[in-house]
């Protein structure tokens, strides 16, 4: 499997430079750094209390190139927090190196490449900085990988894409065999309103572990005055183990009070087959206000409750204030 996503990759590769042969013939290309700072200050209350301090959650260093042919080269580094060692240091990832070619309804990316299990939720939550959408909060999955994708537009009303990666994340570049193969597809009927589906399945790396299926509905609608969006998940076999099946729902809204304020809240609930992972299954809640101060920092101060399922814990409460600052 290793050897058919390699000659995949290749394969890839060799179509979109050879497209960027003739780049130096079209108009100038253009460029863009990008630059993301994601921190917060917050403070737990009642049992939660010594949960209080300032964090720095994360941040993005990268840059953009774009050709007028349609070809783009992008490169990101994110450095944030690791399971793996003391909270107070952090690790630096080479989150993207992709390269992508758009011509007409087609997309092609290939490299370190952005996954879209969860892309479009998280687009239409559009707080990452806040919290991460529901598959990416719960490790349902992860955001970027080393693969292929292709998406195409048949119609301004429906869209379908596909994708082939190693299934291990962006920080665990292809440790064990296996491959993840995930395929969706994107309605949207009328001005405003989204639907998608998307299904994966992540091979076990050995005879021991299970592969792993995913599978997701959204249905979102925007309007320029405020936005809803809700969305079902589920995944049989999580960490590889069978039976550690999964699933979840999240339901977020934006209610726009200005050009510079918006209010906004969301719900998740979270729960197990069996109980097997009862100790982190629960309810999460968050209502807050956004304020955007210029075109680059966001201000968020919110309010957040999680509801456990574990017996004889009680409900953890806390007050944030989060800031993005993006270019």
């Amino acid at each position: 499997m290793r050897r058919l996503l390699t000659l995949a990759l290749l394969a890839c590769g060799g179509f979109l430079l050879a497209n960027a042969q003739t780049a130096d013939e079209g108009p100038k290309a253009e460029g863009k750094a990008i630059i993301a700072i994601f921190t917060d200050a917050h403070s737990g209350f009642g049992s939660q209390n010594d949960d209080r301090g300032f964090t720095l959650d994360r941040s993005y260093l990268g840059y953009q190139y774009t050709l007028k042919n349609g070809l783009e080269f992008k490169a990101v580094m994110d450095v944030g927090q690791s399971d793996d060692v003391h909270d107070y240091q952090r690790i630096a990832y080479i989150k993207n190196a992709q390269v992508a070619w758009r011509h007409k309804g087609l997309t092609l990316s290939g490299g370190l490449i952005s996954t879209t299990q969860f892309k479009t939720q998280e687009s239409f939550w559009g707080k990452r900085y806040i919290m991460k959408s529901f598959q990416d909060e719960y490790g349902f999955g992860s955001s970027a990988d080393l693969g292929i994708s292709a998406a195409y537009k048949f119609t301004p009303w429906f869209s379908a894409d596909v994708i082939l990666v190693n299934g291990e994340g962006y920080k665990k570049v292809q440790v064990n065999d296996g491959l993840q193969y995930g395929a969706g597809v994107t309605f949207t009927p009328v001005k405003g309103l989204t639907l998608r589906a998307y299904a994966s399945y992540n091979e076990g790396a050995d005879d021991q572990a299970e592969g792993k299926l995913n599978c997701n509905v959204f249905a979102g609608y925007a309007h320029e005055r405020f936005n809803i969006g809700a969305e079902y998940n589920y995944q049989t076999n999580s960490d590889n183990v069978k039976d550690q099946d999964q699933s979840g729902c999240s339901v977020y809204t934006t209610i726009s009070l200005g050009r510079k304020v918006d209010l906004f809240g969301r719900w998740d609930y979270l729960t197990s087959k069996d109980d097997w992972n009862k100790a982190d299954d629960g309810m999460a809640g968050v209502v807050g206000a956004e304020f955007k101060l210029g075109k680059y920092i966001k201000l968020a101060p919110n309010v957040r409750i999680w509801s456990p399922k574990a017996d004889g814990v009680s409900n953890g409460y806390y007050a944030y204030l989060n800031c993005s600052f993006s270019i």
